[in-house]
């Protein structure tokens, strides 16, 4: 097994698969599922940054990285500043 350890200031998202691809419970159609901009981190280059980490679920710019695929999974290797926001955790007040 291999796993693919991005270099130079990047990162590997791993794209939402199909099942998660939806809204408030409405799927995406197939022809706008190319614009989601989610996904989740699957690996980081070392150094990159301290705000990201391995798991974090994050929003990326819309036309960033090079789309690829590994072992039936589909990621995208983006620059990490083209990485704009991530998803936390916040308790209710």
């Amino acid at each position: 097994m291999k796993k693919i350890q991005p270099i130079n200031n990047y990162a590997l998202i791993k794209l939402n698969s199909e099942a998660e691809r939806n809204i408030g419970g409405i799927i995406i159609p197939k022809t706008a599922q190319d614009n989601i901009t989610q996904g989740e981190i699957a690996a980081l280059s070392a150094g990159s940054t301290d705000e990201l980490a391995v798991g974090d679920k994050v929003i990326y710019k819309d036309i960033s990285g090079t789309k690829i695929s590994h072992e039936g999974i589909d990621y995208l290797l983006i620059p990490v500043s083209d990485i704009i926001a991530k998803f936390v955790e916040v308790d209710e007040i």
